[in-house]
C-alpha cells in the first residue's frame, strides 16, 4: 500500500478547506502516475485513521474525485482509479530534471525574436540609487487630488455604464477635453475624431508601426534615437536610415537625401527635446521637414513626451501644429507628465488613419480603463493638471540647476554637458580615456546602477554619451548622487596611472 501517512499533508492554517486540499493531493498522485489506472484507493474509514482526519472528510473529497472524473465508485467494491485514465508522460530517465528547469520549460515551439531581447532596468534595494533617462519622481504626483476625483466618478450613479465595454477610441468626455486641452496649449486644430486615446505612448508608437510597416519600408530616425522606438519599429521589420543629429535636431538636409534615394514611409523624431540628446529641432528644419513629407509623401511620427517642461522660454509649438497636409501623426502622453502608472496617453492623426489604429487597438487591448480617463478628464478641466504641471515645473527646475552646478564643479574634468533647455534629463558626454562599461562595473560596488548604456551608441561611432535624468531625485539624492558617481570616476582614473 502507498504510504499515505507519509505522503499526505494537511495545512490547518490555510484557508483552503481540507478535503479540497486532499482532493488535489490525489489528483497530483493519479497524474505523476504514483496511483495507477485500476488502482484501488482505501475505503474511507481506513484512510481517515490513516492520516488522522474525520471519516465525513474522506467521503467529501471522494465525492469531489468522483465528480471531477478522476476516480469511479463502484458500490460493494470501492472506489478506483478509472482504467482507461491517461497517465502523464513522464520525464526521460538522464534528462535534466531540476525544479528550476521544469518550471521555466515549456512543452510547445514558440518564436523568439531578438529584437524584444534588451536587458530593461532591474529592481535594487533602496540603498542604490538608479541611473534613468529622464522620469518624473513620484513623490510629486497628486495622488490625493486624483484620488478624491476618482473616488467622486466612482460613486455617480451614471459611472454605472462606464463598467461596460466601451469605445476602442477610449472615453468620450476624455477625447474632448484633450482635444480642448491640446488645441490650447499646443496650438492644434483638432476635433475629438482626430485623438486615440492609448495607454501610454508606447501604444501609439506600436499601432502607428503596425499600420504603417508591411514590406520592409524605409523609416528615418536618428543617429541617436528613443531605443523603444528602433525595438518598436525594427519589430515590425522596418528599414531603419539614420541621420545626424546637432544642435538644430535632425539633419533635414540629410533627410532630404534619403527621400531622393529611398522610398521613405515615415520618419520619427523628438522634436522638442531630441532623445537622448535633449537638443531642440529648429524653427528652420521643421518647415523643412514638414514640407518634404508633403513632397515625398511620408508620415512623421512626432513624440512629444516632455512638452510641459521647458525652462528657459515658453514651449516651441510641435509639428502638429503646422501640419495643413495631414502627415503628422502626434503622439503623446499624460504618463510623463503626472505619473507613469496613469497609463494615459493619445495619438492624433487624420480621421481615417486614427479610425484605423482603433480598429487594430481592439485586438491589441479592447479598452482602456473607463473610469480612469474619466477621472483624468475632470482632473484636467478642474485646472488640476495644470496647477502640477506649474509645481514641478519650478521643482525640477531647481534640481537641474543644482544637479549641473555639482556636475560641472566636482567632475568637469571627467563629463561634459551642455545645460538643457528643458526636459529631465542631460545628455553626458565621458571623457574619451575612459568607458561606461568601466563605469558601470565600479559604480555598481558605490550602489550607484548605469545600465543599458550601449543603446545609446547602437551606431558604435564611440560619442562616449548617456542621457542622465536629474528630476527624480531630490536635492540630497543629488548630492548623493554626484558623491557615488565622483568617487566611481576617482577609483577608475587612480587604477589607470
Amino acid at each position: 500500500m502507498i504510504p499515505y501517512k507519509t505522503i499526505i499533508k494537511i495545512d490547518r492554517t490555510r484557508k483552503q478547506a481540507i478535503y479540497i486540499q486532499l482532493t488535489n493531493q490525489f489528483i497530483d498522485l493519479i497524474k505523476k502516475g504514483t496511483l495507477s489506472p485500476n488502482s484501488k484507493l482505501p475505503g474511507t474509514r481506513t484512510l481517515a485513521d490513516l492520516i488522522g482526519l474525520h471519516r465525513k472528510t474522506i467521503v467529501a473529497c471522494y465525492e469531489e474525485l468522483t465528480l471531477q472524473g478522476w476516480v469511479d465508485s463502484i458500490p460493494q467494491k470501492g472506489t478506483f482509479v478509472p482504467k482507461n485514465i491517461p497517465v502523464l508522460q513522464q520525464q526521460k530517465l538522464g534528462t535534466n530534471n531540476s525544479n528550476t528547469d521544469a518550471q521555466n520549460a515549456t512543452g510547445f515551439s514558440f518564436y523568439k525574436n531578438p529584437i524584444l531581447d534588451r536587458k530593461f532596468p532591474q529592481s535594487f534595494s533602496e540603498d542604490f540609487i538608479y541611473v534613468n533617462d529622464g522620469v518624473s519622481d513620484e513623490r510629486l504626483t497628486p495622488i490625493d487630488e486624483i484620488a478624491k476625483i476618482y473616488r467622486y466618478t466612482a460613486s455617480k450613479k451614471s459611472s454605472l455604464k462606464q463598467l461596460v465595454y466601451g469605445s476602442t477610441y477610449g472615453n468620450l468626455e476624455l477625447r474632448e477635453v484633450l482635444t480642448s486641452y491640446l488645441n490650447e496649449t499646443r496650438g492644434l486644430d483638432i476635433r475629438s475624431e482626430n485623438l486615440l486615446i492609448t495607454r501610454g505612448s508606447q501604444m501609439g508608437m506600436f499601432l502607428a508601426s503596425q499600420l504603417l510597416i508591411k514590406n520592409n519600408e524605409y523609416v528615418i530616425i536618428g543617429e541617436t534615437n528613443y531605443s523603444s522606438f528602433d525595438t518598436t519599429f525594427e519589430f515590425a521589420n522596418a528599414n531603419i536610415l539614420r541621420v545626424k543629429v546637432d544642435k538644430n535636431g535632425l539633419d533635414t538636409n540629410a533627410v532630404e537625401k534619403l527621400c531622393k534615394k529611398y522610398p521613405i514611409q515615415a520618419l520619427y523624431t523628438t522634436s522638442h527635446h531630441h532623445h537622448p540628446t535633449t537638443v531642440t529641432l529648429s524653427a528652420k528644419r521643421r518647415m523643412h521637414l514638414l514640407n518634404l513629407a508633403k513632397t515625398y509623401s511620408f508620415a512623421i511620427i512626432e513624440d512629444d513626451y516632455d512638452y510641459d517642461f521647458h525652462y528657459n522660454h515658453a514651449p516651441i509649438l510641435p509639428l502638429a501644429s503646422h501640419d495643413l497636409s495631414k502627415n503628422v501623426i502626434y503622439i503623446g502622453s499624460i504618463c510623463k507628465t503626472v505619473a507613469p502608472v496613469f497609463r494615459i496617453g493619445y495619438l492624433i492623426a487624420s480621421k481615417e488613419f486614427v479610425d484605423e489604429c482603433a480598429k487594430l487597438r481592439r485586438f491589441v487591448d479592447r479598452q482602456g480603463d473607463a473610469l480612469l480617463e474619466l477621472t483624468f478628464a475632470n482632473f484636467i478641466k478642474e485646472g488640476n493638471l495644470d496647477r502640477h504641471v506649474k509645481k514641478v515645473l519650478k521643482i525640477y527646475k531647481a534640481r537641474r540647476d543644482l544637479f549641473c552646478s555639482l556636475l560641472k564643479k566636482e567632475l568637469g574634468g571627467f563629463i561634459s554637458f551642455e545645460i538643457p533647455k528643458g526636459g529631465m534629463a542631460i545628455w553626458a558626454t565621458l571623457n574619451k580615456k575612459y568607458s561606461w562599461e568601466k563605469v558601470g562595473e565600479i559604480a555598481k560596488e558605490q550602489h550607484l546602477i548605469i545600465s543599458e548604456w550601449q543603446r545609446y551608441d547602437v551606431l558604435k561611432k564611440g560619442h562616449n554619451s548617456i542621457r542622465i535624468g536629474f528630476a527624480a531625485y531630490n536635492e540630497s539624492e543629488i548630492h548623493e548622487f554626484i558623491k557615488r558617481l565622483k568617487t566611481t570616476l576617482e577609483i577608475l582614473r587612480d587604477g589607470n596611472k
